[in-house]
């Protein structure tokens, strides 16, 4: 049995381990040199877990801009729509939603973690479900992983060594169900699926580290790179950087004129920030800015926010006003009226109170109230 705790909301310690889990593989097993198949080097891995990483990240940056970049796995997917980085609107496409914007903004290791959290709560969800407690967990493959297992191969992939093959003989049934996943995610790299060894990548060697967790080589990493971005008070901006994803996240609140090798020039517009906002980005969530952009950026927010649309029901041809007056004080007690004119006797409540409302001037009507 193992015991752990959160900090933050984004990193998971190990606090200790009693009982069961102090195994001769909980560094993990080194799997016997194979003469006929080298392994993955370390070159490799890093190129393997960019590549998977960023096709998760450029995927999420890409969605409703009309681009179609490569789609992650439907397991990846599943876990993007279930932590609320990307939705679904009655069967569209996935879109970035305001929190996935955010989480683009993150560090590589900060989005990691915020991932593996998710994925640790589904495990948890799966495992409760197993033994009876819970039953609403609906993945697209569902299995019952237990928790102490998963949290222990998490952390047992943090001591691995970068570069070497380790066997799959000694871990347990939760823990191979996780391989699929994991490769997916570009923690770990695996010859074919069906492997007996597997080589875990810097994304997983560096999880409780303060290791970068992917290459920091200009144009190969999607860590923060200081000063990358030049932004003029004229709203131009000048960003030095060869990196497709960079870029792509530049696209989603800028208006790109010139893309040169190494530098992508544009603006900060007014329809550039129209486009921002309608991907559910708002002005509080962009990076520090100069005063005079951030004033007029809130200022083009506001302008698109004088309007709000609710869905409801107008009532209206009220017999007298005293009828009138008496349903508009019950909706008024349910704390859904969004306007009202006693003029012409007729108010609008919101969607959610409908049923309430015409219950009561129904009972009204039929004598049964006083």
């Amino acid at each position: 049995m193992a015991a752990w705790v959160v900090r933050e909301g984004k990193q998971l310690h190990e606090v200790a381990q009693v009982g069961g889990s102090g195994t001769s593989g909980s560094f993990g097993v080194p799997a016997e040199p194979d003469d006929k198949r080298m392994p993955l080097d370390v070159e490799g891995l890093d190129g393997y877990a960019l590549e998977r990483w960023e096709t998760i990240l450029h995927y999420m940056v890409s969605s409703g801009t009309g681009q179609n970049p490569p789609k992650p796995s439907t397991g990846v997917l599943y876990l993007l729509q279930r932590s609320g980085l990307m939705v679904s609107h009655r069967g569209s496409p996935l879109q970035i939603t305001s929190i996935g914007f955010q989480f683009l903004l993150h560090s590589p290791h900060d989005q990691l973690w915020a991932l593996l959290l998710q994925y640790l709560d589904m495990a948890e969800v799966c495992y409760h479900s197993a033994i009876g407690l819970r039953s609403d967990f609906s993945a697209p493959q569902q299995r019952q992983m237990d928790l102490v297992e998963v949290l222990n191969f998490l952390f047992m992939l943090s001591t691995m060594q970068l570069g070497r093959e380790y066997s799959t003989e000694k871990l347990g049934i939760s823990q191979n169900a996780m391989l699929e996943d994991l490769r997916d995610y570009g923690l770990i790299w695996q010859r074919r699926p069906s492997s007996k060894r597997f080589s875990p990548t810097r994304l997983s060697t560096t999880l409780t580290s303060s290791s970068p967790p992917l290459p920091t080589a200009t144009g190969t990493g999607t860590g923060a790179q200081d000063g990358f971005i030049v932004l003029e008070t004229n709203y131009r901006i000048y960003a030095y950087t060869d990196n497709p994803l960079r870029t792509a996240v530049l696209n989603l609140f800028v208006s790109l004129k010139y893309r040169f090798p190494n530098l992508v020039v544009g603006s900060i517009t007014r329809d550039s920030v129209k486009k921002a906002l309608n991907n559910g980005i708002t002005a509080d969530q962009n990076p520090l800015l100069p005063v005079t952009v951030q004033d007029q950026i809130r200022l083009w927010e506001l302008e698109r926010n004088r309007l709000k649309s609710s869905e409801g029901y107008l009532y209206t041809s009220f017999t007298s006003q005293a009828d009138y007056e008496l349903v508009l004080g019950y909706a008024k007690e349910l704390d859904v009226v969004l306007w009202e004119n006693a003029n012409k006797r007729c108010f609008f409540g919101r969607i959610e109170g409908h049923a309430n409302i015409r219950g009561f001037i129904e009972r009204r009507t039929s004598g049964d109230m006083t």
